[in-house]
């Protein structure tokens, strides 16, 4: 069947992938873009100078499928510039975000698009589970607030970047601060600075990989660049920005312990 019987009715989605040394996860997150009952779509491959074979796969699904668009990075360049390379090339009314170790549900555009089209939204999210690396269950999707605004996403940061979606109609093309870490946070903080308010899907619509590492590190490491979004991206004031990142450390300490 022909992926071109409903481009006309349905705007064309442009799906952002960062890849870097992803080569045993890649293949599953891309077959999850091609297994979508929304077919309207382009995905924008942009990798960040891999070294383990991630570069042949990518190839082989661009030989495969038109709708897919290979970027190698000439030298590598981290999450934000090469998401914003992708967003630069992006052709699509609807900017979504796939990571390359992330999985999609089929009817995830589907719902999310139909979401967004009835009710007017320039960003949304869903709620998703999370998996281990090997692929295992490891959580249920909380239950998400049903939207938030600036001041509310400032101190909880709720929405996965797998799950986000933004209309270029409404809010323009948006693109991620240049910080190493935390930059989804800072494109949602971007949106909803223009005064739109986040919409949530309330389905679970996707599935979230929770990589090996160092996680102690890795939430120290968060806690640092959310710190230095809010003061030198968003330039709030110390108490603020205070406040912000006590309320988000709170936070997610109640999750860990759920």
């Amino acid at each position: 069947m022909s992926h071109n019987m409903h481009m006309n009715t349905q705007p064309l989605v442009s799906i952002i992938m960062p890849s870097y040394n992803c080569a045993a996860f890649i293949a599953e997150s891309i077959e999850s873009v091609l297994a979508q009952s929304y077919q309207n779509w382009e995905l924008l491959i942009s990798d960040d100078c891999s070294t383990d074979g991630t570069i042949e796969v990518i190839e082989g699904y661009c030989a495969k499928d038109d709708r897919i668009t290979f970027f190698p990075a000439e030298t590598n360049g981290g999450a934000a510039v090469t998401r914003n390379r992708s967003i630069t090339e992006a052709a699509g009314q609807f900017i979504a975000f796939l990571d390359s170790d992330d999985i999609w549900l089929p009817q995830k555009l589907e719902k999310q698009i139909a979401f967004m089209m009835e009710n007017k939204i320039a960003l949304s999210y869903t709620r998703f589970n999370t998996i281990n690396e090997d692929g295992t269950h490891a959580a249920n999707a909380p239950d998400l607030p049903a939207s938030i605004d600036y001041n509310g996403l400032l101190s909880n940061q709720i929405i996965g970047c797998l799950t986000a979606v933004y209309d270029t109609e409404i809010c323009g093309k948006v693109y991620m601060p240049l910080i190493r870490k935390r930059q989804d946070f800072g494109l949602w903080l971007k949106i909803l600075k223009q005064g739109h308010i986040a919409h949530c899907h309330p389905d679970v619509l996707a599935t979230y990989r929770l990589r090996t590492g160092s996680i102690s590190s890795n939430k120290w490491s968060a806690v640092h660049y959310t710190w230095r979004l809010y003061r030198e991206v968003e330039r709030l004031s110390l108490p603020r920005a205070t406040y912000c990142l006590c309320a988000y450390i709170a936070r997610k300490m109640m999750r860990s312990r759920l």
